[in-house]
């Protein structure tokens, strides 16, 4: 790659290379010989249009928009510093989405690389969090306990042929068993799971399906409330003919001869007691 002299005859004599744009992107920002990023950027997706897809420099100039480009993915990254992974991991993350920007970006449709990249770059790491990462916090000690637990039960299963208990994992890692159920409770928090999701081994039934149902019997508490402070008000031998005819299921000739009185007198008793019952409801509504 070269630039004419002016005025000189012969250019192929008097070329002048300009800086590889590989070493340009080595220099520090701030240092001496620094050179803008975004300018960097544009001459190093110049020099990669110009490159066969099999030239050995095109690997070289690729790293170098990685690099240069990096603190891109990091200010991207900081969105996500709430988050409980180490910001390192969200950063190589980042780097993904970075170099799949690289792959992808046209610069002869005139849009900056980092108008084009932020997006892929955030894509990246939202994906990350929603398919990855656990969504309780698990401490990082029992974190990196799991890889071991996980290595383990995948050895024990080859060697006994069946899932492996606690105490056999405990025996091979040389842990307490209370840390090995740990850390599967653990292995399980990577996701929550939907109420409203259907769950295969229960026939297709959603979570929030088997969890509960609705008590018809809730819309009576407040009417049975509201009975027994009005059969508290009655007289002891009136509150005693409701009690038998509703709740002993008696009949009327059955109440007349627990009482000793005649059917009529009991249906008189009980249409009076109704009736008052009815007019002190509609007194406390």
């Amino acid at each position: 790659m070269s630039v004419r002299t002016q005025g000189s005859s012969a250019p192929e004599d008097r070329a002048e290379e300009l800086p590889d744009p590989v070493e340009l992107a080595a220099r520090r920002p701030g240092g001496r010989g620094a050179i803008d990023v975004r300018t960097l950027t544009r001459v190093l997706f110049e020099r990669l249009t110009e490159l066969s897809s099999d030239a050995p420099e095109r690997t070289r100039v690729r790293a170098a928009l990685i690099e240069i480009n990096i603190p891109l993915v990091r200010y991207a990254a900081t969105r996500f510093r709430s988050r409980s992974e180490p910001m390192e991991d969200i950063v190589q993350v980042g780097t993904i989405g970075l170099i799949n920007a690289i792959d992808r970006f046209d610069p002869t449709r005139g849009v900056q690389f980092p108008t084009y990249a932020l997006p892929t770059i955030l894509g990246e790491i939202k994906r990350y969090f929603r398919d990855n990462v656990r969504t309780m916090h698990v401490p990082r000690r029992l974190q990196e306990l799991w890889v071991q637990v996980s290595g383990a039960m995948e050895e024990l299963t080859i060697t006994h042929g069946r899932a492996p208990k606690v105490p056999e994992i405990a025996a091979n890692l040389r842990i307490p068993e209370e840390d090995v159920r740990a850390c599967l409770d653990a292995g399980r928090a990577y996701n929550a799971a939907s109420l409203e999701a259907a769950q295969e081994h229960e026939g297709g039934l959603a979570l929030l399906d088997r969890l509960g149902y609705e008590d018809s019997a809730l819309t009576d508490v407040e009417h049975r409330d509201m009975v027994r402070h009005l059969l508290v008000q009655l007289p002891e031998r009136e509150r005693r003919i409701i009690m038998l005819r509703f709740f002993a299921n008696l009949t009327q000739s059955q109440i007349s001869t627990e009482l000793g009185m005649s059917q009529m007198h009991v249906s008189r008793l009980l249409s009076r007691i109704l009736t008052r019952l009815r007019t002190g409801n509609s007194w406390e509504e």
